[in-house]
């Protein structure tokens, strides 16, 4: 099956209105995990904040060669969008109403919620990863909404970013996805595929029914 044919069956199951946002992102290994994680999580866009000359456009992003390796292909998919400065990045997800969720594994004075305790089924939801070795910075936390934190009961107290992406965006798109499908949220255009649509959404949501 060519790829385009497989992005239009499965389009129905992106996360509208999830956006992964990464401050001042420096390891392109890092990067590259967290771009095949968007892809295979269905979250709708990447933005970037820094002057990234990796990931500064989508088709900087989509032509980078090493980036494309190391994400096997999942970089041509993914939309990217560049912020010169964490305020403006914030400017512009207020603008469109979005939550902010930033995340960290430590008290950051903001409200601190388990990522497997709450319910992130807010319309329009951004979530926020910190720099490689400085973390989330004071300014994003001042603007944020909550701070996702993901329950670790061992010796290491932190993760790194491909690892922490593909925790937090793998469950709070599912449970996104679900939300829009059991709240009959959805609309399916055109209308004659509504059937087989929701099909899809069945063997995706009960995989192992039959």
């Amino acid at each position: 099956m060519a790829v385009r044919d497989k992005i239009r069956e499965i389009k129905h199951l992106q996360n509208k209105y999830f956006i992964c946002v990464l401050e001042n992102p420096m390891d392109i290994v890092n990067i590259a995990s967290t771009i095949r994680n968007i892809s295979a999580f269905g979250v709708e866009k990447l933005y970037v904040i820094g002057n990234n000359a990796i990931v500064k456009d989508f088709e900087t992003s989509r032509t980078h060669k090493r980036l494309a390796n190391l994400s096997v292909g999942s970089n041509k998919w993914v939309f990217v969008k560049q912020f010169d400065t964490t305020a403006g990045c914030i400017a512009h997800l207020r603008k469109e109403r979005y939550t902010i969720a930033v995340t960290s594994s430590h008290i950051k004075g903001k409200e601190n919620v388990c990522l497997y305790d709450e319910t992130f089924t807010q319309k329009r939801l951004a979530v926020w990863f910190g720099n490689e070795s400085k973390g989330i910075s004071d300014e994003a936390t001042a603007q944020a909404d909550m701070c996702i934190q993901i329950p670790m009961g061992g010796i290491v107290e932190s993760l790194n970013l491909g690892t922490s992406t593909g925790i937090i965006l793998s469950y709070i798109g599912y449970q996104r996805l679900k939300y829009v499908y059991e709240n009959n949220k959805v609309t399916f255009k055109p209308g004659g595929m509504a059937d087989t649509k929701m099909q899809s959404w069945d063997d995706f949501i009960n995989p192992h029914r039959g």
